[in-house]
């Protein structure tokens, strides 16, 4: 093909190499509230999604929990799953981008063949004279074709398809957002499993504190018991006050057992979490309390930017969004430029100018008629543009929701803390006036029981709100897509 129609041919293409078939995109419109309902008199912040989240589990100022959460990205199979599948999404944008560049190929074989001699069109065997000699000699052709011959070729190919319609640069910008999905997919599991070890770890430290109460407890009722044995011996203590005081007694016990065993299951739980056989993981128990977090509050829309599962449901969107152009431009023709040149001969003289071939020039196929296969492709990529818009809505609402939801926790919990810390320090001076005026012979056994029993009920209700309260902030933390460190970020302690 000749400079100037080579030139002619490509003006036209690129010019119609910039047109796009896929919609002009933009993320969809959510009714979002100016402020969370849960939240008033919290100062609004404006975190945006460059600021580094950093190890937010530091919050609760906890040594042991700050070394496992550093396991949980290491060792646990489900990240390596999830980092798996985020690679395999890039390897699919990277084929795709392959198809924005020309095609090479080099190639080659040798073969020896045998025709049949009644193959149809075949040159006939004939006489020999001087004419034939001299044409066979001067175009290096045989005169007559063989029964044996060699096939013997290196050739090198191009091809590039013109990308009239977008086609190819809408598939590389769906794989690029599948890719991003993928990666948010990525960080919310790493996310959700530094939450439920976290949660577990709270969970584990609340028993621990529980225990502890039990243990002292079990200690006040023994010396409860002792004296009530030593009432009854000198005859001044009804015969029904010790069975009550043993009975008090087993049941602390029995209690002390029940909290193991679940702190035993709670245990094998996070040793699952960091990636280790729950037979060789142990933690030592600690009554230590751990720090309330000041969580970060901002304005809904920025859930928008922070959460990874609403960051992957709006880049899908856009994924579904190109693909529509990829399904509009199948209605179109496509245009490929092929390039092929290289060396045959029936032996082995390859490199011979005389044995070059070559060959150049475009190709272009247009659709006619397929039955509605490509109407049917079309509707598909619409139906899925609307599925993934209706779920990028649904996942933007649940994430205030579970804001909202958090912050109400947040707050009857601190109403209830008070209320049940007031309850357990009244309950903690009627069981001190009840003892007192047992010894003094005034009340039976029984009231002391049952002061016994209120006392233990309130302090337990007041241990386990403090681990509601602490895990409330973490489902918190989570729900706005994970802590970060920010100077300017406004916060409050729940």
């Amino acid at each position: 093909m000749r400079p100037r129609l080579l030139a002619a041919f490509s003006a036209p293409c690129a010019l119609l190499a910039a047109c796009n078939l896929a919609p002009d995109y933009e993320p969809p419109k959510v009714d979002m509230p100016a402020h969370y309902k849960e939240a008033a008199g919290w100062t609004r912040g404006e975190p945006q999604d460059d600021r580094p989240r950093g190890e937010w589990w530091r919050a609760f100022n906890d040594r042991v929990l700050n070394e496992l959460e550093q396991q949980v990205e290491s060792a646990n199979p489900n990240i390596s799953a999830a980092l798996g599948a985020m690679e395999r999404a890039r390897a699919f944008v990277a084929k795709a981008e392959a198809g924005l560049l020309p095609f090479l190929q080099f190639g080659g074989g040798l073969s020896a063949d045998k025709q049949s001699a009644h193959r149809p069109l075949r040159k006939a065997n004939t006489p020999f004279s001087t004419q034939g000699a001299a044409e066979a000699i001067l175009t290096g052709r045989p005169l007559n074709e063989p029964d044996h011959f060699g096939n013997n070729v290196i050739q090198l190919q191009a091809s590039y398809e013109i990308d009239l319609w977008g086609r190819v640069r809408n598939a590389v910008e769906a794989g690029r957002a599948e890719a991003d999905a993928s990666a948010a997919d990525l960080y919310s599991v790493e996310l959700s499993l530094q939450g439920e070890l976290a949660r577990d770890y709270i969970a584990l430290r609340g028993l621990d504190a529980e225990k502890k109460l039990l243990i002292h407890t079990e200690k006040v009722y023994r010396d409860a018991l002792e004296l009530t044995r030593t009432r009854f011996a000198g005859q001044i203590a009804s015969p029904a006050d010790v069975p009550r005081a043993e009975a008090q007694l087993d049941m602390v016990r029995a209690q002390l057992a029940d909290l193991s065993a679940r702190r035993a299951l709670i245990e094998h739980a996070i040793a699952a979490v960091i990636g280790k056989a729950a037979s060789n993981f142990s933690l030592a128990p600690s009554a230590k309390a751990l720090s309330a977090p000041r969580v970060p509050i901002g304005m809904p829309s920025t859930l928008l930017q922070r959460r990874p599962d609403v960051a992957a449901a709006e880049r899908r969107l856009a994924a579904a969004n190109q693909s529509i152009g990829v399904a509009r431009a199948a209605f179109f023709p496509r245009l490929t430029f092929n390039l092929a040149g290289g060396m045959q001969d029936t032996g082995l003289n390859l490199l011979n100018i005389k044995n070059s071939m070559w060959s150049v020039g475009p190709a272009v196929t247009l659709p006619i008629f397929d039955a509605g296969a490509r109407l049917a492709d079309l509707g598909a990529a619409e139906a899925a543009y609307l599925e993934t818009t209706a779920h990028y809505r649904a996942s933007v609402l649940r994430a205030v929701q579970e804001v909202e939801d958090e912050l109400a926790t947040l707050r009857y919990l601190e109403t209830q803390a008070r209320n049940v810390g007031a309850a357990a320090s009244a309950n903690r001076k009627v069981l001190d006036v009840s003892l007192g005026f047992y010894r003094e012979g005034a009340e039976t056994y029984l009231d002391v029981v049952s002061a016994q029993t209120a006392a233990l009920d309130a302090q337990r209700a007041s241990l386990q709100i403090v681990t509601r309260r602490l895990q409330a902030s973490l489902a918190l933390m989570m729900a706005l897509g994970g802590g970060w460190s920010s100077p300017d970020v406004a916060s409050a302690r729940p």
